[in-house]
């Protein structure tokens, strides 16, 4: 039986950096593709090689090892000195000894939770557990449970999103893991803070075009706005994902590990095969040094820098470009289905929302001020 290589994935600090350590026995195949498809650099003091946090994805790492090694991935959830983003879930140091039911965690794995989600829920569900100190969670009553959550509302705040991901941790216990009916167990959620999108304008979007020079960088930003992507949407393009012929781009494992199609502009076309005959990427639509796959912090300084240039005073971000694609679409009159696939919207509800930022639905409504006076 052929032996198959194993690579075991930890959190460490490099250089006083949050990075993922990638440790392996010696095998060409795997470094040839770690310098192919990722960021990995080699230490020579950790005796490995290292991806910075902030560059790994852990479902991209694994679809692209996964017929090269078995990738053991349990050191990024057991390392206690490293907090991921998600992890601000402030856990408590009560919770360091407390033990997740049997089955937890392994539904959450068989499910593909992310790992930033799998963080939160496990934190989330040991103060649950901890709360009740030891009671049998069966007999837990939704009273109590309700209880306990009002307690962390009046006690610490906690914001309507963090009372959603406990509810949420809690319910997965209930529901997923023991396979209760989910009218065993209600909560009252949080209201939902209606947060209206930023957009900037069709007029700014072209001067921040035109602001950059750099053909590379105005691809970049030409992608994400011509086709409303997200900034880790657009870091994952391949070459292959580009399709000149039928004008479109397939945008693979997006938010709910969901493939889609999204268009191609005719303009943003041409860019892209000026900027593919200059560049000649390997294997990442857009690469970084090394022919590493392209960060997101450069986006955001590629767009900052773009705005100031055009002297844009409004902080400008790469999320924004997506909102202003949909609105601007909108307003064009193309119909809100359409919007809705091209934003990869499981909800029509979501879509919805670039109904009340849309310039030329407003511009039809009257105040009644000038209603007023105009009767005069």
């Amino acid at each position: 039986m052929a032996h198959v290589p194993q690579i075991t994935l930890t959190n460490a600090i490099n250089n006083q950096e949050q990075v993922v350590k990638i440790v392996f026995e010696f095998n060409r195949k795997i470094i040839e593709k770690l310098k192919m498809v990722t960021s990995a650099k080699w230490s020579a003091k950790m005796g490995c090689w290292y991806i910075l946090k902030n560059d790994f994805r852990l479902n991209n790492f694994y679809e692209s090892f996964k017929d090269l090694a078995y990738i053991n991935y349990s050191g990024l959830r057991a390392s206690k000195s490293i907090v991921t983003e998600q992890s601000k879930a402030k856990r408590s140091k009560r919770n360091l000894n407390v033990k997740l039911p049997p089955g937890y965690l392994e539904k959450l794995e068989q499910k593909r939770y992310s790992q930033n989600t799998i963080d939160v829920y496990s934190s989330y569900f040991k103060d649950f557990i901890s709360h009740f100190n030891g009671r049998d969670l069966t007999e837990i009553k939704k009273v109590d449970i309700n209880q306990h959550i009002l307690g962390l509302i009046r006690k610490h705040k906690i914001s309507a999103s963090q009372q959603n991901q406990r509810i949420n941790a809690i319910k997965f216990y209930y529901e997923k893991v023991l396979g209760l009916s989910k009218e065993f167990y209600q909560i009252e959620r949080p209201r939902k803070e209606r947060v209206l999108p930023t957009v900037i304008s069709e007029e700014e979007v072209m001067a921040i075009l035109l602001a950059l020079s750099n053909i590379k960088h105005k691809t970049i930003v030409a992608t994400i706005y011509s086709a409303g992507l997200r900034r880790n949407e657009l870091i994952n393009l391949r070459k292959q994902d580009i399709d000149f012929d039928k004008k479109i781009i397939f945008i693979r494992g997006a938010k709910g590990k969901k493939d889609r199609i999204s268009i191609l502009s005719e303009a943003t076309a041409t860019v892209m095969k000026v900027y593919l005959k200059k560049y000649n990427p390997n294997y990442w639509m857009f690469e970084g040094p090394e022919r590493k796959q392209y960060s997101a912090t450069s986006i955001g300084k590629i767009l900052n820098n773009a705005v100031k240039k055009a002297g844009i005073e409004k902080k400008v971000t790469p999320h924004m470009l997506r909102h202003s694609f949909a609105t601007h679409l909108l307003e064009q009159g193309v119909d809100i289905r359409y919007i809705q696939t091209l934003l990869g919207h499981e909800s029509s509800k979501t879509t919805d929302i670039y109904t009340h930022v849309s310039k030329k639905s407003l511009a039809k409504i009257k105040s009644p001020l000038d209603q007023i006076l105009m009767n005069k």
